[in-house]
């Protein structure tokens, strides 16, 4: 059924990288628009609202993502190392999710809603294949509980 999906497996960089272009004009328009490139009213702001915290820290953590999705940088940090700090997308798209709930007024929560139940489905999905391919852990029928004490402590 998914396996004619595999054209997305190669929009996956252009994708992540979009995503920094949108969220670095995001940022730009908002340190630009709201505070005039003011750098005591943008650290204000950041310290005193808590969506905006939230999506400065979400800023940030996608600048080394954008940063090493290249091959050289693949190839520099090592596979798994690369594929470790990658994994921080799925913290992002969580803190990107409660910073537009936040953002919206309680009239407008459609479009977060929506936003957060399509991130929902699509990290249920992932941790769902994860443990379908994972390699089961053999169980051994004579293996008995470690016992740390002789009786038990008082």
């Amino acid at each position: 059924m998914w396996t004619q999906w595999h054209w997305l497996l190669r929009l996956r960089r252009m994708l992540g990288l979009f995503t920094f272009f949108y969220a670095t004009l995001h940022f730009l328009s908002f340190i630009g628009f709201d505070h005039s490139f003011d750098v005591d009213a943008i650290a204000r702001d950041i310290f005193k609202r808590p969506f905006v915290t939230v999506g400065f820290a979400a800023f940030v953590l996608l600048i080394p993502l954008a940063a090493t999705s290249n091959q050289w940088a693949i190839r520099k940090l090592g596979g798994r190392r690369w594929q470790d700090l990658h994994r921080n997308v799925y913290l992002i798209g969580i803190l990107a999710a409660v910073h537009y709930f936040w953002l919206v007024k309680a009239t407008a929560l459609l479009w977060p809603l929506a936003y957060s139940v399509a991130l929902a489905f699509l990290l249920g999905w992932r941790v769902r294949e994860r443990r379908r391919k994972a390699i089961p852990v053999p169980r051994f029928e004579n293996a008995k509980p470690l016992k740390f004490f002789r009786q038990k402590p008082d």
